[in-house]
């Protein structure tokens, strides 16, 4: 088993990577899936997220008002420590039970999009960055996701720096590029992957 971290700030493109090296043959566990499931409805995610921010974050129907509590923590650096306090360890035990799961000889690609932030490059066998510049990620978060520059600007702020994340990368995906490009890309990196993977099962030379 070859374990990838992939991450990259928001708006770089990170999820389509993922989806593409789906495509390609990868056993995704994407953490932020995770971190939905462990803080829907009834579970104790949730109850801790309300007991530390009240219950102005649920929506009528019982669930996470997630813009609304977006909106709160990431005005507040404390508050989002706070947040991550309660979901990251429940994230990660899901993800180690997952990763439990998959079969010995595949490659597992970890997306976690605060794997700097929370410096976990040293849990996977190497860490794929998705890069794009700021004013792409901004163009991106405001024109295809509906924000605010504003609002864009403070998630942008509350991650990792560019730089941070690109000092930890084993392989760095620019996509600054079409979708065309991108896709070529992510195929010459799975290729590589596989290498690796299939390296790391051959038996130790005598």
């Amino acid at each position: 088993m070859l374990k990838v971290g992939l991450t990259g700030g928001i708006g770089a493109g990170k999820s389509e990577v993922s989806r593409l090296l789906v495509e390609c043959g990868a056993v995704l566990i994407d953490a932020d899936r995770i971190a939905r499931e462990v803080v829907a409805p009834g579970t104790p995610g949730l109850a801790a997220v309300v007991e530390a921010f009240g219950e102005d974050v649920l929506a009528e129907d019982g669930s996470l008002d997630r813009p609304k509590l977006g909106s709160i923590v990431f005005a507040d650096p404390d508050k989002l420590a706070v947040l991550n306090s309660i979901v990251h360890p429940l994230v990660g035990a899901r993800s180690r039970d997952l990763e439990t799961a998959a079969a010995e000889d595949v490659v597992v690609v970890h997306d976690v999009p605060l794997l700097t932030e929370n410096g976990l490059a040293p849990l996977y066998d190497l860490v794929v960055v998705v890069d794009a510049s700021p004013e792409t990620q901004l163009d991106r978060l405001v024109r295809l996701r509906g924000m605010t520059e504003e609002d864009a600007r403070a998630r942008m702020a509350a991650q990792a720096t560019r730089e941070q994340r690109l000092k930890i990368a084993d392989i760095v995906i620019d996509n600054d590029v079409p979708l065309e490009e991108l896709q070529r890309r992510v195929k010459d990196v799975w290729a590589d992957l596989v290498r690796r993977a299939r390296t790391s099962q051959e038996p130790p030379q005598e």
